[in-house]
């Protein structure tokens, strides 16, 4: 050869080998680019919360650290306030200290009274106690105002939202009071040093013309006068009443019936009889945190009785994290489920009650006595034994999320026992987001499962029906076919998957089943008929390529046969309605779009991956193989199954892989053509939601940066990784089928 032409060769095999090279590093690169994307936004997810303090100061103007009853900061962590026993608000500026308002709350009673305690009712909202034994809600309210040149200043204001005169029957030891989101209803409870337990009601109604009128009820509750209650805990709208003992008990009362009330359930929530110090209703008033002597934090909801569904009694749902002492305040978060806790030594816990995951603890140097959460979330306000505000910043967006919420069962509110679930976004704002993963990846395994249980059959069939008995001419027309089918775009798929075939389904659904009895049947008898037919030489012409001549109008009568006596079946066996005796009998629902759907319009998606790869493999195949198992007598089956299919498995396991691959992250065919329920149940007559459609769902309406937004994130690398897995497994088996059955 020319020595000029080997050189050029040679550089040409060069450039060519540092040219793919270069291509494939850069694929993946890629690849890797595209992980560390879509990873660095689900990571924060998983950082710890941070708290930093953000101001600390010794108030000194007016302030007896003594006679300090609470304490708080508005939703701009701008202002802290105080709030003392001679009944002034003080407000300062948070990172200076000084004092810029002071507001005096009148007494609603005697003019001589002053508060003797306060209950903090979250939202910047205060149920004061006064001397006299008269009781008012006040509210304080920071509103900010600018100017003309855009400066911001506030105005502060303390609204007095309602008041109750002192009791008839002495002055209490305890109150607490709750005006209803509507204004119409105020409710307090009194708790009087000798055990007796007093409700007074206010109902204001309204007539059609404006005019108010109001009711006014009081009554004692009997069963706690014997019960030694600590601590009480009532729900906003008034109607349900917690009352903790110092026996370790938990009682419940419904409040509904104005003077009627109700006594629903006494538990004893301790065997070890240790005191309910503190109590607290979550976010959304249904779920109860119980603080105890031991300084351990519980939290407890309805739930269905297992022995009569019709009555809830308490249970024990949750455990956080243990203080070293008892427990003397609870305070609920107003932004999601998590509780802040503080203990007699002055140890705040911050956890969230779902996730059961602890966020924070805080301390100062002296023991904290009054503690506020602010109304966001982002911030803590307190003030200690020593006369000092303290004001940490939080930096919690993601308190919900764990690997128990999104791998494990949890025990959500309403729920009658721990479950797998998703469900983002509600129309109430106390509903709790169920961010519970898998679910979707049950869903994406499922759709994917039985897709291939109709694809791989007969995609390997046809390969192998094509490669190996059919004509040159018959591959020639069928393999292109098939290829273009992988053409199609998946919402086409879809779209004839949900609004064609779905409802031809669910009108022949007994007919399906039908043709699954009648087709192979059908097809086993034409097999035996042919056996003494084909004696005859015209016949056996056929058995040289062209067998699905005879194959194909078997098998379409038996599939109308299949059609044509399905509603008899239906009539005759399930009384004329089969998906009616299906719920009825089998306790199954049948969802029109459903896996039955997704098996034909997703296997439809992935056949011609693995029969284009599948028949590529088995042609492939060296042809002496074949002729020399012909030659020592093997029939033509028993050669493709005992020679080509071996001999080809690594290129059809790989085809089998990457259609498994294809269905895993498919989304339109599965987004439309299923409910998108993310329920986790094999029965093919229910829906599911992969992670690929759950994205696209989701993401649309999912707030940037927030939590939702980065567990899809954190879903695509979930998918990410599946994939990258399935692929890796699937390289591996089949460099070892390579190097069993030779490189073919």
């Amino acid at each position: 050869m020319d020595q000029k032409v080997l050189r050029r060769v040679k550089l040409r095999d060069r450039i060519a080998r540092w040219i793919i090279t270069l291509g494939g590093l850069a694929i993946i690169f890629s690849v890797i680019f595209i992980l560390v994307l879509i990873g660095e936004v689900a990571l924060p997810l998983f950082q710890a919360p941070k708290a930093q303090v953000y101001a600390k100061f010794s108030p000194q103007t007016g302030v007896d650290r003594e006679n300090v009853l609470a304490t708080g900061v508005d939703e701009y962590l701008e202002t802290t306030f105080l709030f003392d026993r001679q009944g002034v608000f003080r407000f300062f500026e948070s990172t200076e200290g000084s004092l810029v308002e002071e507001i005096a709350v009148t007494p609603p009673g005697a003019a001589d009274a002053h508060p003797t305690m306060v209950r903090n009712q979250g939202g910047l909202s205060f149920g004061v106690l006064w001397s006299d034994g008269s009781l008012s809600v006040e509210k304080v309210t920071l509103a900010p105002l600018f100017d003309a040149q855009g400066n911001r200043s506030f105005r502060r204001e303390v609204e007095r939202t309602a008041v109750f005169a002192p009791p008839a029957t002495g002055v209490p030891a305890s109150s607490l009071a709750r005006v209803a989101h509507d204004g119409e209803g105020q409710t307090r409870i009194d708790l009087f040093a000798d055990g007796r337990l007093e409700v007074t009601q206010r109902r204001i109604e309204s007539d059609i013309f404006g005019n108010q009128s109001e009711e006014l009820s009081t009554f004692e509750l009997p069963e706690a006068a014997e019960a030694e209650v600590l601590c009480l805990a009532l729900d906003h709208a008034g109607k349900n009443l917690y009352a903790g003992t110092a026996s370790g008990a938990l009682l419940r009362w419904d409040l509904s019936e104005a003077g009627s009330p109700e006594l629903l359930e006494k538990i004893q929530a301790f065997d070890d009889g240790r005191r309910i110090t503190a109590l607290t209703l979550v976010l959304g008033d249904i779920s109860l945190a119980v603080g105890d002597s031991k300084g351990e934090v519980t939290t407890w909801f309805p739930v269905r009785h297992p022995e009569n569904p019709a009555v809830k009694h308490l249970q024990l749902i949750h455990q956080l994290t243990s203080h070293g002492s008892p427990i003397v305040s609870l305070l609920p978060s107003q932004r999601d489920k998590s509780v802040l806790s503080l203990d007699s030594d002055g140890v705040i816990h911050l956890d969230h009650m779902t996730s059961e995951r602890h966020l924070l603890t805080l301390d100062s140097l002296a023991p904290v006595r009054h503690v506020d959460l602010a109304i966001r979330g982002n911030a803590i306000a307190a003030f200690d034994a020593q006369g000092q505000s303290l004001l940490w910043k939080i930096d919690n967006p993601h308190p919900e999320i764990s690997v128990q919420t999104l791998f494990g069962k949890v025990w959500y509110e309403s729920y009658d026992e721990p479950a797998y679930a998703w469900q983002s976004s509600s129309a109430s704002d106390d509903f709790e987001p169920k961010l519970s993963l898998t679910p979707l990846i049950f869903g994406t395994l499922k759709g994917t499962f039985y897709a291939m249980v109709f694809a791989i059959p007969l995609a390997l069939l046809g390969a192998i029906y094509t490669s190996q008995f059919g004509s040159s001419r018959f591959r020639q027309w069928v393999k292109p076919a098939v290829e273009v089918m992988a053409a199609i775009p998946s919402v086409v798929i879809g779209f004839l998957a949900a609004l064609w075939f779905a409802p031809l389904l669910e009108r022949s659904l007994t007919s399906l089943f039908l043709s699954l009895i009648f087709v192979p049947t059908a097809f086993v008898l034409a097999i035996l008929l042919w056996q003494g037919l084909r004696r005859y030489e015209p016949l056996r012409k056929v058995e040289r390529g062209y067998e699905f001549l005879a194959v194909i109008p078997v098998l379409l009568l038996a599939l109308a046969a299949a059609f044509v006596l399905g509603p008899l079946f239906e009539n005759l066996l399930f009384g004329g309605d089969f998906k009616l005796w299906l719920f009825n009998e089998m306790g199954t629902r049948y969802d029109p779009r459903n896996n039955i759907v997704i098996a034909f319009a997703l296997g439809f998606a992935v056949i011609p991956i693995i029969f284009t790869i599948a028949e590529d493999s088995l042609s492939n195949v060296p042809p002496s193989l074949r002729a020399a198992s012909l030659a020592l007598g093997a029939s033509r089956w028993q050669t493709v199954w005992r020679v080509m299919l071996p001999s080809a498995s690594p290129g059809i396991f790989a085809g089998i892989m990457i259609g498994f691959g294809r269905a895993v992250g498919e989304t339109m065919i599965v987004l439309m053509a299923t409910g998108n329920t993310p329920i986790m149940d094999w029965s093919i007559f229910n829906g599911m939601r992969p992670l690929s459609s759950n994205i696209a769902v989701e993401i649309p309406e999912a707030p940037v940066g927030e939590t939702l937004y980065r567990l899809l994130f954190f879903s695509a690398v979930i998918l990410f990784l599946l994939t990258f897995v399935l692929n890796t497994v699937a390289e591996v088996v089949r460099q070892r089928l390579r190097k069993k059955y030779g490189r073919f």
